[in-house]
């Protein structure tokens, strides 16, 4: 089968022909129609996270079929042990033996992959294969941090990428105020990002016109935390989404007093992903994407890391 393989850390993706896996027990084979790109990605590319094993096949938002038809999504969380104190307490995203897709496990950039049988998502709908995609971890990982949020009113979002594209709408369905901040001189996603219904929109070293009740960091840019901080009110909470995360400076006290709230995001539970692709349907959300045949995945890759992209970037498959 054709796939992009990582054969070292910071060289680009190699399009290569390896043998199609075998599933073992309690695994399915599927065929990936589309997997989209992450910023996960690019930090296991960049060393940020260092891969168990190379070569490699990443990705982790993959959309396929099973052998008897069925279309199903395939998200990070690839297995959890389900007998560590996390999993029993329900923890699973936390478990101490976990398994993840495109980094632990090969994943979705090839025309073939295996997963657990009991931690894929049934998958409904018109929308292609691409347009799912998104959803599998942009969408998840972003519903589990607006639960974080404990039903905030006036919501921030620091960086408007791919989940902040998808969670804006959901925030919007919940009757809530969007307040996007950008790298500061991208007029363009702030424009855009009014356009999606953000209340304001402005660059990232800008105060909000009012302080809010939470704020969803989406920017694996640990200089953000203390903006974040001064942006909230009292009793405010900060959630920091992403997997990794440059370091934090230092900041003074008087910013986290008042009971503000500072937290991460680990991962996700099935129980996350079955509730949000239900909304997603009701919603119905929308997601914006570019796509790219396996062979340009290294385009897209780039295009991700420039910033250049406006939602998600696909690879497609079939």
């Amino acid at each position: 089968m054709r796939c992009a393989l990582l054969e070292k850390v910071g060289s680009p993706l190699v399009i290569a022909d390896v043998k199609t896996p075998e599933p073992k027990k309690g695994e399915v084979p599927i065929k990936v129609g589309a997997c989209s790109l992450c910023r996960t990605d690019l930090h296991i590319l960049d060393g940020e996270l260092k891969p168990p094993k190379l070569p490699l096949i990443l990705g982790h938002q993959v959309v396929g079929t099973t052998p008897d038809g069925q279309r199903v999504g395939v998200p990070w969380l690839g297995k959890a042990c389900g007998h560590c104190p996390f999993c029993k307490r329900g923890e699973e995203n936390l478990c101490d033996a976990p398994t993840f897709t495109g980094c632990t496990k090969d994943g979705g950039f090839a025309e073939y992959m295996v997963a657990d049988e009991a931690f894929i998502f049934p998958l409904e709908g018109s929308q292609s294969d691409a347009q799912l995609a998104p959803l599998l971890c942009a969408g998840m990982i972003g519903y589990r941090s607006l639960g974080f949020t404990e039903g905030a009113k006036k919501l921030g979002f620091f960086g408007f990428g791919a989940a902040a594209h998808l969670l804006i709408q959901v925030a919007l369905y919940q009757e809530r105020e969007v307040f996007a901040f950008t790298r500061p001189g991208d007029v363009k996603t702030q424009a855009h990002a009014k356009k999606l219904g953000a209340v304001w929109a402005g660059g990232s070293d800008e105060p909000p016109p009012e302080d809010l009740d939470a704020v969803i960091i989406f920017a694996p840019v640990g200089d953000l935390v203390p903006q974040a901080l001064k942006a909230v009110r009292k009793g405010g909470i900060v959630v920091c989404a992403g997997i990794h995360m440059s370091d934090i400076p230092s900041f003074p006290y008087d910013i986290l007093w008042e009971e503000r709230r500072l937290c991460s995001v680990a991962n996700l539970t099935r129980k996350d992903g079955e509730e949000f692709l239900k909304l997603a349907a009701e919603i119905p959300i929308q997601t914006e994407v570019t796509e790219y045949p396996l062979e340009k995945i290294n385009e897209a890759v780039e295009a991700l890391r420039e910033g250049k992209l406006q939602g998600s970037a696909v690879i497609t498959l079939s």
